[in-house]
């Protein structure tokens, strides 16, 4: 049974995409999803995505974990790297600020525009175009000029933190220069000055 299925291979926050299902056909999968969100198991995210019906600890309705939705759907898919998480909440991720992002922001090989809004179940997420395709090699390079072409506006720390905190950053997702090298002509010139800033200039040398 379907059901069974989902629940043995999703958490109940995960989204569960159509095409991860197992059934003679997509359209008999449709139809038997169709049959489990009118049951009240299942829950409708957006047509083809759906989540596991489940109550919080607070005994209000669950929703589907953003974060999965993400990774799933623009980060990795079918075990392929295709984006990375930029923006203000990265530099909150990496302790470079202290505001809280109001959105998600995702930068995804499966943006098919520059810049686009989206609506996931109340939550925004602004979904951008990467310079170039993204994949496990030059994420971490794209990443970090993405984020050095905007740290300007929202780190909160200079001098030596600035330096201590853009190294350990560097070092967590894994920084290819060589890669940077390949692709910082993409990117605004002030990529230059806060690479410089930040005690990183010899690693383009």
């Amino acid at each position: 049974m379907l059901y069974d299925y989902i629940v043995k291979n999703f958490e109940k926050d995960e989204p569960i995409f159509l095409v991860e299902l197992p059934g003679k056909s997509r359209e008999a999968v449709r139809q038997e999803m169709k049959k489990l969100t009118d049951e009240g198991k299942v829950e409708r995210l957006y047509n083809g995505v759906y989540y596991r019906s489940y109550q919080t600890i607070l005994g209000t309705k669950g929703k589907v974990s953003m974060d999965k939705f993400i990774q799933k759907r623009y980060l990795e898919v079918n075990g392929e790297v295709t984006g990375y998480i930029t923006g203000l909440q990265l530099a909150n991720m990496y302790g470079f600020t202290t505001q809280n992002p109001s959105c998600y922001e995702v930068c995804s090989n499966e943006a098919s525009t520059k810049q686009r809004k989206l609506d996931i179940d109340g939550r925004q997420l602004i979904l951008y175009k990467p310079v170039a395709d993204v994949s496990r090699e030059n994420k971490g390079a794209l990443q970090f000029l993405d984020f050095m072409s905007t740290i300007d506006k929202y780190s909160e720390v200079g001098g030596d933190e600035f330096v201590f905190k853009l190294r350990a950053f560097t070092d967590s997702i894994g920084v290819d220069f060589r890669q940077v090298k390949r692709y910082i002509s993409l990117f605004p010139d002030r990529v230059y000055r806060n690479i410089y800033q930040g005690g990183l200039m010899s690693e383009l040398v």
